[in-house]
């Protein structure tokens, strides 16, 4: 499909005539050539978004609402097709894409109707011959850069309280990731989005980010992404006074309380682990586990991790898929070696599974890890990766300090049944988000962002509406 940018209402090709392949991660194999734009496209996108501002700013909430929740229905009614090409693109589990789907469709849903609760204030006044109060004003034209891992989840993050708000939005994603936003843009423009309302660029991300840091009439960024680029993305907003929010990723600790039982803990933590291969912002990375239940911790995780079935995401009987990229392997053989030259174990996988079944996919093994120490890797770069690395410890306050020692802070993780250290923790660690035995704690009615080096702003619950909003201040003589 050359016609892959949907600009102003219309889907058009690029006008430099340029094309990308999405490739499947599982077999190599080619999924759709579609068109590929660059700086002129993302020109026309800015122009679409800032002449339909007005008309989508000055209608009611309730004109805001409506095609939302319509794009959330159709979305729903789409689910199973969706997730199979996002399973094709990204390479995660069918059952995992169809969570992703559904998901994405609760951000359309829950903005629909948050945003019909989001008035200004009357101020109480001292004077008596004024009134004060305040009203809520729209930021503008919204680009919306999102990455591979989640291309519908993160986008509707962004758009559905964009729109909401009366903003009007450009949707960017990962090149290598967009053909279920580009189909789920065919049922944006099935809802009833007047022309220029909801923008889809798929193109050079150099051009496009220049054209939106350069242009002012596009007043926000939010971005989703690496913290390397989100650094130079906020330097770049501030030299222009724009606006901009900031989702960065983590290194998420997890931390194993003496009160659980140890194969239970390590059912969690497997599951928190190698969902989407660990290729999760808030995945779990970091596992401190009490030296005293460590063993049996450790071989239960092997064996669970072990037997997980790996696979093509579209087969049924997958339980995890391949990595994304083959950079991606790179990186996880690279972790994996730097932990046995410094002495850590690997005990179970640790390489790419053989056969031909694997042989034109980018698959590793789910790996368990232990005799973790401060000075590898692993516990200093953000790993998008199949491993579980293990650090034992004997003091819940040592456990706390190691899982806050690093520039991240997006999301944490506690497994306990005792109540006074689960509040402990929660109100120690330096994360966004706390998940007290709840390893999947994101959803669409509660905030999703990080502390420290993790970004800025919220998105979800009604601070994701706050985002997308100038507050006007207004005093009145009377």
């Amino acid at each position: 499909m050359k016609e892959s940018l949907y600009i102003n209402g219309k889907w058009v090709a690029p006008q430099q005539g340029g094309t990308v392949k999405v490739t499947n991660p599982a077999t190599g194999e080619t999924v759709r050539e579609i068109g590929y734009g660059g700086r002129a496209d993302a020109v026309k996108a800015v122009d679409a978004a800032h002449d339909a501002f007005a008309e989508w700013s000055a209608k009611t909430v309730y004109e805001r609402a409506a095609p939302l929740l319509r794009l959330a229905n159709l979305i729903r009614e789409n689910a199973d097709d969706l997730a199979r090409v996002l399973t094709q693109e990204v390479g995660k589990p069918l059952g995992e894409s169809r969570g992703e789907i559904g998901a994405g469709a609760d951000q359309f849903e829950w903005y629909a109707e948050e945003v019909k609760r989001s008035a200004g204030d009357v101020i109480p006044n001292r004077m008596g011959d004024k009134r004060h109060l305040t009203i809520r004003h729209p930021v503008g034209p919204v680009a919306a850069i999102a990455p591979w891992n989640f291309p519908i989840l993160l986008t509707a993050r962004k758009i559905a309280p964009a729109l909401a708000a009366g903003c009007t939005v450009i949707a960017r994603p990962a090149s290598q990731s967009c053909l279920t936003l580009l189909d789920m843009f065919k049922l944006v423009a099935a809802a009833g989005f007047p022309p220029g309302t909801a923008n889809l660029l798929i193109g050079n991300p150099s051009e496009c980010s220049e054209v939106f840091l350069e242009d002012p009439r596009l007043k926000k960024i939010s971005f989703t992404g690496s913290l390397e680029v989100g650094r130079e993305l906020y330097v770049e907003c501030a030299k222009r006074m724009k606006k901009v929010s900031l989702e960065l990723g983590g290194h998420s600790p997890f931390i194993v309380m003496p009160d659980m039982d140890p194969d239970e803990a390590a059912e969690r933590a497997v599951f928190a682990k190698f969902r989407n291969m660990g290729q999760v912002c808030i995945s779990a990375s970091r596992f401190f586990v009490p030296n005293a239940m460590k063993t049996e911790f450790e071989n239960k995780a092997a064996e669970l991790a072990s037997a997980l079935a790996i696979g093509n995401g579209l087969d049924a009987d997958t339980d995890v898929g391949p990595l994304f990229l083959p950079k991606r392997v790179e990186d996880t053989a690279r972790f994996v070696e730097d932990i046995k030259s410094k002495g850590g174990r690997i005990l179970c996988g640790g390489r790419a599974p053989e056969g031909e079944k694997y042989a034109k996919g980018n698959f590793f093994m789910p790996t368990v890890a232990t005799d973790i120490t401060p000075d590898m890797l692993i516990m200093k770069e953000e790993p998008f990766c199949p491993v579980l690395p293990i650090i034992g410890y004997d003091d819940i306050d040592d456990a706390l300090r190691m899982a806050n020692d690093t520039p991240y802070g997006l999301a944490a993780y506690v497994a306990t049944r005792r109540l006074d250290w689960a509040v402990k923790a929660a109100e120690r660690l330096e994360a966004g988000i706390i998940g007290i035995n709840d390893c999947t704690p994101a959803a669409a009615q509660c905030p999703f962002g990080g502390m420290k080096s993790s970004g800025l702003g919220r998105e979800g619950w009604r601070q994701g509406l706050e985002g997308y909003y100038e507050t006007k201040y207004v005093s009145i003589g009377v």
